[in-house]
């Protein structure tokens, strides 16, 4: 007679806890957003310096030429905004989604939107399109089509869509979550300001903690697995097998 019972696992070994998935939420997306935030530091302080430098460059000139060929600056500012900017914009988008999905995150995330230029440009026109439309009615219109928007960046770089599709899926995936990402926004406003208020510095972290709770309220929507948290990779009780064969 073969005893053929199954010893359960060890307390010291429990079986690896699976991706817990939650409901779509601020806090939630503010927790996931802090995690993802500290796990990948360095490249997402190095994502927002680019940003920033790229930004730089036309601060420092209006400061110090304000008054001077303003309408020559303007007309390059607006190319640069609409043309160049956008591109580094959708690229840092796609890295810290990258980071909260938990997938390998690599600095040139940051410029892969010149490989899909035509497609990145042409959706940030007409996300900016819509918006100003919203705003010249009333100003409402305008925030409200803004959050119904505001996934189009990912949807582009990591699904690969056309600026058409981009719009009408983000449109589709965040019916019912406009308010929570109105509100996501708002709390972003005063993160960012009160990073400001640390000596400029703290706007660094605050600018990255803001794109890593995008990013996870993101894939919280559309029900993407994501890295897990301290939180909810704690050890679980071991469960012995349901199937013990007995004695024939």
């Amino acid at each position: 007679m073969n005893d053929t019972t199954q010893e359960p696992l060890p307390p010291d070994e429990p079986a690896p806890s699976p991706v817990i998935a939650r409901e779509p939420g601020v806090r939630m997306a503010l927790s996931q957003g802090w995690q993802a935030m500290k796990s990948q530091f360095l490249i997402y302080f190095l994502a927002v310096l680019v940003l920033a430098a790229f930004l730089l460059p036309f601060n420092i000139y209006d400061e110090g030429n304000r008054g001077r060929d303003s309408g020559l600056l303007a007309l390059i500012e607006t190319a640069y905004m609409l043309l160049l900017y956008p591109v580094i914009q959708y690229g840092a988008d796609l890295l810290f989604l990258r980071g909260v999905r938990g997938d390998a995150v690599k600095v040139n995330s940051l410029f892969e939107g010149f490989g899909n230029y035509v497609n990145v440009v042409l959706a940030s026109l007409l996300v900016l399109g819509l918006i100003g439309i919203g705003v010249v009615v009333f100003v409402i219109p305008g925030i409200y089509v803004a959050c119904r928007l505001v996934f189009v960046g990912y949807l582009v770089m990591d699904e690969g869509l056309d600026p058409i599709a981009a719009v009408e899926a983000s449109w589709r995936i965040t019916r019912g979550h406009a308010f929570k990402i109105f509100v996501l926004g708002v709390v972003s406003i005063f993160v960012f300001f009160g990073g400001l208020m640390l000596l400029l510095v703290g706007a660094f972290p605050a600018s990255m903690w803001i794109k890593a709770s995008f990013a996870s309220l993101y894939l919280a929507i559309t029900n993407q697995p994501r890295a897990e948290t301290p939180a909810e990779s704690s050890p679980q009780s071991p469960q012995p097998d349901s199937a013990q064969a007995g004695s024939d």
